[in-house]
């Protein structure tokens, strides 16, 4: 199961440089399990330090980290709705991505020419989200004309879907975006799902600045901190010209690198953090001395949903599940002392799966 974060932005605002940075620091194919990666998909590893305690712990032949793509939507530039660059080459790409990155140049370089001759990200994202208003007006207003004419039979529940995609439509047409939109009861939420609309996915902004402005924000960044505090959107300030540089070096000279910088984390493993939130994604693990594998589930997955993630059978033949706390294992250093604490917790079909748990699942098939 992959989850996915599309990379949007206008020309020339470093989000090529951030994809590149992506694709650097991509993990190798063996180590997940997805076939094929198309050019413009980059699948890497989310950090997580709690692996490297347990590689300590189990000295494991293999180790999986959790995983996240991300997506490079290509073509967005003001009239991209209406075919301009490479128009909709980019929709099918955004369509099936579950959160967006958007990102904003927040840097002044005279020989990198803006499409719009100036730089204002209050503007640029302005633009970006009108041509995503636009699809999403395109989809609502098929399935309001679609709804209308089967409402001529007088079905009253088809009526209500039509006056749904009406309203829905009226929200749009201001200007607003569909997460704004509130659903007042669950068939309302089902068709909003159903739309799969653009404009409703969560949101990030990636503030890409030049090396000085790292440490010290800028006035670029101000003003696009101030739109993402409206739409309670968290912003990652970065270089992606950095980035790229950072993403080819060995692991051990980032730390060391970025330490100089003043930097505590790299842009790069922020965006992969805060997109991993962004989705509402926890992580558990299974362990032992043959592999330590990191498995991620949305938040509120119950134990056999979790299970299922490994194999579909284990959900089908779920018994139980043995969860042990990553602190608990931290400190005692072993199962077996985690255990003589009585501190592994024996879990059934209600359980949620909370980030961090280490487990083993008994399953009958």
């Amino acid at each position: 199961m992959g989850f996915n974060c599309g990379i949007v932005g206008l020309p020339n605002v470093g989000k090529s440089t951030l994809f590149n940075a992506i694709t650097a620091a991509q993990i190798p194919a063996e180590n997940y399990p997805f076939c094929t990666i198309e050019p413009n998909v980059g699948i890497v590893a989310v950090p997580d330090k709690r692996i490297d305690d347990f590689i300590k712990m189990y000295s494991p032949t293999k180790t999986i980290p959790s995983t996240i793509e991300f997506v490079d939507i290509a073509g967005l530039v003001k009239g991209a709705s209406k075919g301009e660059g490479l128009g909709n080459k980019f929709l099918s790409h955004i369509r099936e991505t579950d959160a967006i990155c958007h990102v904003v140049r927040c840097f002044d370089d005279e020989n990198v020419v803006h499409v719009e001759a100036s730089i204002n990200p209050k503007r640029d994202i302005e633009i970006i989200e009108t041509e995503l208003i636009f699809k999403d007006l395109d989809t609502v207003e098929k399935k309001f004309s679609d709804a209308e004419k089967r409402s001529k039979g007088g079905d009253k529940k088809i009526k209500a879907e039509a006056d749904f995609y009406k309203t829905v439509n009226e929200h749009l047409l201001k200007g607003r975006l569909a997460r704004y939109f509130s659903v007042s009861n669950q068939e309302e939420e089902m068709l909003m799902r159903d739309l799969h609309l653009i404009t409703n996915r969560p949101v990030m902004y990636l503030a890409n600045v030049d090396e000085n402005s790292l440490t010290k924000e800028n006035d670029y960044v101000k003003s696009v901190r101030e739109i993402a505090a409206k739409e309670n959107a968290k912003v990652v300030v970065a270089c992606t010209k950095l980035e790229a540089e950072i993403a080819t070096m060995p692991y051990e000279e980032r730390e060391a690198f970025l330490k100089e910088l003043g930097i505590p984390e790299s842009g790069l493993d922020q965006v992969i953090h805060e997109g991993y939130a962004l989705l509402d994604l926890i992580t558990f693990f299974t362990c032992g001395p043959k592999e330590v594998h990191a498995w991620t589930v949305k938040r509120g997955s119950t134990a056999p949903q979790a299970a299922g993630v490994i194999h579909t059978d284990f959900e089908k033949g779920f018994i139980r599940a043995e969860i042990m706390k990553h602190k608990d294992l931290l400190s005692l250093k072993s199962e077996q002392a985690v255990k003589e604490k009585g501190l592994l917790h024996i879990e059934g079909k209600e359980y949620l799966i909370e980030d961090g748990d280490v487990v083993h699942f008994r399953f009958n098939v």
